[in-house]
């Protein structure tokens, strides 16, 4: 097995065999891949974790790969990959306009899917593997964060919602969305929590161009300065 690469996978699939096949091949390369059957299961696992790349079937029981990739849309840029059988133009434009960064079609070959999904990462992340943002910058590999020359000290929980708030700029997170993402639904302490871990965190990350503004009876938001 190679070495982990920190990528993490949600493999949105009916046919089990195909999911667990597929999981297998990116765990075997070095991903934590999860999988989820229906589109209500895959929006339970968004909640409690972030991922890198969705693999995210058209054609589901209940709710179909759109709805589910417009609702993803709703909160999240992470990149998805449509694996469909219909081959229409329409249904390509139409997932394309929801959002959608690339199509597979059924059947396909593994490795043409792997390749595809670290071509896609290549092009977000970059070669440098690193997350810019004001004065911050985040070596993705080594998970070290630097304001300008300053090395700054994160525990893993803190450097996780960096990481988390960074990615999803100007968007707001309630305390509850916040505790099941970080805590898990099975946390049975105080929401508070999540405040004591972000006043940390603003202590850490002090003036940097970047702000976790408090949104009234909303939660939490991501404010990051124009260069």
């Amino acid at each position: 097995m190679e070495q982990k690469n920190g990528y993490r996978l949600l493999i949105v699939e009916d046919d089990c065999l195909l999911a667990e096949g597929a999981a297998d091949y990116f765990t075997a390369k070095g991903w934590e891949a999860k999988t989820a059957a229906l589109g209500e299961q895959a929006l339970e696992l968004l909640e409690q974790k972030s991922f890198h790349l969705i693999l995210l079937d058209v054609m589901m029981p209940g709710m179909n790969g759109f709805t589910l990739c417009r609702k993803i849309r709703e909160t999240s840029d992470v990149p998805i990959i449509f694996i469909t059988a219909r081959v229409l133009e329409e249904d390509k434009l139409n997932g394309y306009s929801l959002g959608a960064d690339d199509y597979v079609t059924k059947p396909f070959s593994l490795p043409v899917l792997y390749a595809k999904a670290m071509a896609l990462m290549g092009r977000i992340r970059g070669h440098e593997q690193s997350l810019k943002a004001g004065s911050l910058t985040i070596d993705l590999k080594s998970r070290g964060v630097r304001k300008g020359e300053e090395a700054l000290k994160l525990p893993p929980k803190e450097y996780d919602m960096l990481l988390f708030f960074l990615e999803n700029p100007g968007r707001i997170y309630s305390r509850d969305q916040l505790l099941i993402r970080f805590w898990g639904y099975d946390f049975d302490g105080n929401e508070r929590v999540v405040d004591n871990h972000i006043k940390k965190l603003r202590k850490v990350i002090g003036d940097c161009g970047c702000t976790i503004r408090t949104v009234r009876k909303s939660g939490y938001r991501m404010e990051v300065e124009k260069a």
